[in-house]
């Protein structure tokens, strides 16, 4: 399934069951934030979470932030690959290779 069947299939999920009334983008910026809680949950006391669990609170943040996407009209794709310019920008390899250093600290 590429991305575009993806979203269609989450979308048409949501229809389904009438659950567009509920998905603000406001609300839905917070299950993104609390699904992604869930997911780092996964690692609280070590790095050795269950790969089943990490693998069902990855697909809700990620189906969060579609739906975000498709309410504001914006491409995921597109909105990846602008994001991945400017930070190129930012983190020039020459720079940042091999450090975590913040942009303003290179």
């Amino acid at each position: 399934m590429n991305l575009d069947e993806t979203i269609e299939k989450v979308l048409q999920f949501t229809k389904d069951r009438d659950w567009d009334q509920f998905h603000s983008p406001e609300n839905l910026a917070k299950s993104i934030a609390i699904e992604a809680g869930e997911l780092l949950e996964c690692y609280q006391w070590n790095g050795d979470a269950n790969i089943e669990d990490v693998k069902e609170e990855l697909a809700d943040v990620l189906t969060y932030c579609l739906l975000l996407a498709s309410k504001l009209d914006l491409n995921p794709l597109d909105i990846i690959s602008s994001k991945l310019e400017k930070s190129a920008e930012k983190y020039p390899v020459e720079k940042s290779f091999g450090t975590s250093a913040k942009y303003n600290k290179l």
